[in-house]
């Protein structure tokens, strides 16, 4: 920035000293086609950043290789098997969801403020998690179907523990979407 207004002055000054008094063009206008298309830059060394933390991704890590995942079983309220998948151990079961274009929709975007990425699973699987926070109970209590073994999908990291469990969906779920678009995750 100083380098820019350094060179901004000094065409200013070499400016006044070569345009005549009578002159008719405008000092600022004379001054715009003397300076350089480009200005001058500050090295990179002495800019400035933000933040010096790593990004991050939005969403799970992929479908893992075949052989290598987590086993899941997704089903329907009514017993009825939609599909077994494989998950990444640290994804959510909505990112698995969204990976295998499964039916949770997720409408808040896993920001947990609404209830569409209800499950219900395994006694076993639900008492091995920690406890659902204030803010997840919150939620749960607007989801349709609850059960004693009910979580919101977008709260639940996969576990090499969870391999071969069983994720029931609920049979509907509350959203206030009225117009019957789902949300597609980005």
């Amino acid at each position: 920035m100083v380098a820019s207004f350094r060179l901004a002055s000094s065409a200013l000054r070499s400016l006044a000293r070569t345009t005549p008094a009578s002159s008719t063009a405008s000092p600022t206008i004379a001054l715009r086609r003397s300076l350089p298309t480009r200005l001058v830059s500050l090295p990179i060394s002495s800019a400035r950043s933000f933040s010096s933390s790593p990004s991050t991704n939005h969403g799970g890590k992929g479908k893992p290789k075949a052989g290598e995942g987590i086993k899941l079983t997704f089903k329907k309220s009514n017993g009825e098997i939609i599909e077994t998948v494989e998950a990444n151990e640290g994804d959510d079961i909505v990112d698995v969801s969204w990976e295998y274009d499964l039916d949770i929709e997720a409408a808040c975007e896993k920001s947990v403020a609404c209830s569409t990425c209800h499950v219900i699973l395994e006694d076993k699987v639900y008492d091995s998690l920690e406890e659902p926070d204030d803010d997840e109970n919150d939620m749960l209590d607007l989801a349709f179907g609850l059960t004693d073994t009910s979580r919101l999908g977008c709260q639940v990291k996969v576990t090499k523990e969870m391999d071969g469990t069983t994720i029931t969906l609920p049979s509907a779920t509350r959203n206030l979407r009225v117009d019957g678009s789902k949300p597609t995750h980005h």
